[in-house]
């Protein structure tokens, strides 16, 4: 069998692992494969110069001149000069083909390390125009990327004027731009007698270096600072969907759940934001709480009625803007559970036929020292193998309604002429004993508790999606109450669902997560 040597090379070891490749019955058409894919030529290629560059790597090379594309135009020159030899020819056609003169001119640019874009001289007839006390001529440089910037007619002077700087866009990163700013010419086209969208158009579909003549503001705004205002969307944006955005292409869309860093609520109806976690560094416009949840002649705007339009209708008719139930965004912040913190407080809802008893007695059973449930009250008799306070605890119907009197129930109802309820104490004395309290509510309760009395709760819902009914069930679960939980288990089977939630809740003890403000606050 054939041996490699020490000094051998990628291709060479890819050439004798494809010559010992033998099909056998039971993986033939794996063997087939992998030696087709190793004797393809270009693979070899790629070895060897693999192999090239780390050799000269380990050589570390220095360019032995800066200026490779001057001597290659200089012999160029020379040989153009006189009568040539075919030699001379083939060497001449060399030297003028775009593709060495690309490949030198990178040469001379990773040798002089000249990695910052080269802006072209401004043409004449700017330097006869300049005044320098009114006129300002801004280059930047942009690749397809928009420019990051928003205009606007003045009403009473009818200049077009600079009214949005997008965080982290080419204009915002340049510092030559700002808010009130009037813009007079854009690669020498004058914007005087153009509509925005002309304008706006001018600007998108120019690539490169954009040169720009605008006349400062009397007052620059000073620059944004990052905001630390996050926001938790409660409803799905579309900005092509909204004719009212001022900018369709500057528009952020982001889904219902997604976390937004907002970093300037200067202008009262459209905010710009950041998605948290996006690697766009540049802010987009999304609408503002008060001009999103602004009632029309139909209701609510647009955008948000049709989020919502399983419930009340596409008219939107029946909302109150303020309501919690239909809140917009909700501010959020950063939460880290602390050792000396009593367990989180975990609520499960589901829909119909999810069995989240069942889920709950399951995770509990399998780590009784790190989970338990809240005792529930009842009206009913105690039966002869049942203890107080085991099973339940078990209270007179004139003291139970006291109870529900005096709030001190999460939740409640009645089951056969029965009362049964989970009170709060209960949910406590499961936390004091350093568990984990977890709980299964009633979709509707779940807005009810949360608030910052349960500021360590958080909240899952299972969807079972056996049969339609379920379905529906789930669908209407989500429409209703999707925008109260942090987590989904879609349940496969219950082994699966159970490993989810023991995942989810392990979790939580030991990572951050987004909660309302107020929360942290309280």
């Amino acid at each position: 069998m054939p041996v490699l040597t020490a000094g051998a090379g990628l291709h060479e070891t890819l050439a004798l692992l494809t010559s010992q490749l033998r099909p056998d019955a039971n993986h033939k058409e794996d063997m087939v494969f992998l030696k087709d894919v190793f004797s393809e030529r270009s693979l070899g290629y790629l070895m060897k110069i693999h192999e090239k560059l780390r050799q000269y790597e380990r050589q570390s090379p220095t360019p032995v001149l800066h200026s490779a594309s001057s001597l290659a135009e200089d012999v160029a020159d020379e040989l153009q000069g006189g009568p040539m030899s075919t030699e001379e020819k083939e060497l001449l056609h060399l030297l003028i083909s775009p593709h060495l003169k690309a490949v030198l001119s990178v040469h001379d640019i990773v040798a002089q390390k000249s990695f910052d874009p080269v802006l072209p001289p401004l043409p004449d007839d700017f330097e006869d125009e300049l005044d320098e006390e009114s006129v300002k001529i801004v280059r930047l440089v942009k690749n397809k990327e928009p420019l990051g910037a928003t205009i606007r007619r003045d009403e009473a002077t009818g200049v077009v004027i600079v009214a949005r700087i997008m965080r982290g866009g080419a204009a915002d990163r340049s510092g030559l731009v700002h808010v009130g700013d009037e813009l007079r010419e854009v690669n020498g086209v004058s914007v005087i007698h153009k509509r925005p969208d002309e304008i706006s158009q001018l600007l998108s579909q120019s690539q490169g270096s954009i040169t720009l003549k605008i006349i400062p503001a009397i007052k620059e705004e000073d620059r944004l600072k990052d905001s630390k205002v996050y926001m938790r969307a409660w409803f799905d944006y579309t900005p092509l969907d909204d004719k009212a955005t001022p900018c369709q292409e500057a528009g952020l869309p982001f889904k219902r759940g997604d976390i937004l860093q907002v970093v300037t609520q200067d202008d009262p109806t459209w905010w710009q934001a950041k998605r948290v976690g996006d690697s766009n560094l540049r802010a987009g416009l999304i609408p503002s709480k008060q001009f999103q949840e602004r009632p029309n002649v139909s209701g609510l705007r647009r955008s948000f009625r049709l989020s919502r339009k399983d419930r009340q209708g596409s008219s939107g008719e029946g909302f109150e803007p303020g309501d919690q139930e239909f809140l917009t965004y909700e501010e959020v912040a950063r939460y880290q559970q602390r050792s000396n913190e009593r367990p989180r407080l975990v609520v499960l809802i589901g829909s119909l036929g999810a069995r989240i008893n069942e889920l709950k007695q399951r995770v509990i059973a399998d780590n009784p020292h790190r989970y338990a449930v809240a005792v529930p009250h009842t009206t009913r008799p105690k039966k002869p193998h049942e203890k107080d306070g085991v099973e339940y605890h078990f209270v007179t119907k004139q003291q139970f309604d006291a109870d529900v009197l005096n709030n001190k129930f999460i939740e409640h109802g009645e089951y056969k002429e029965n009362q049964y309820g989970t009170s709060i104490e209960a949910v406590r004395s499961v936390q004091a004993k350093n568990k984990m309290c977890i709980v299964d509510v009633q979709p509707e309760v779940s807005r009810r508790i949360r608030n910052a009395e349960y500021h360590q709760e958080d909240r899952l819902r299972q969807k079972d999606e056996d049969l339609q009914e379920m379905r529906q069930s789930a669908i209407q679960i989500d429409q209703q109450y999707g925008h109260l939980v942090d987590r989904v288990l879609i349940k496969e089977d219950s082994a699966s669902a159970c490993a989810e939630l023991r995942g989810v809740l392990e979790r939580l003890e030991r990572e951050s997560f987004w909660v309302p403000l107020s929360w942290v606050r309280t």
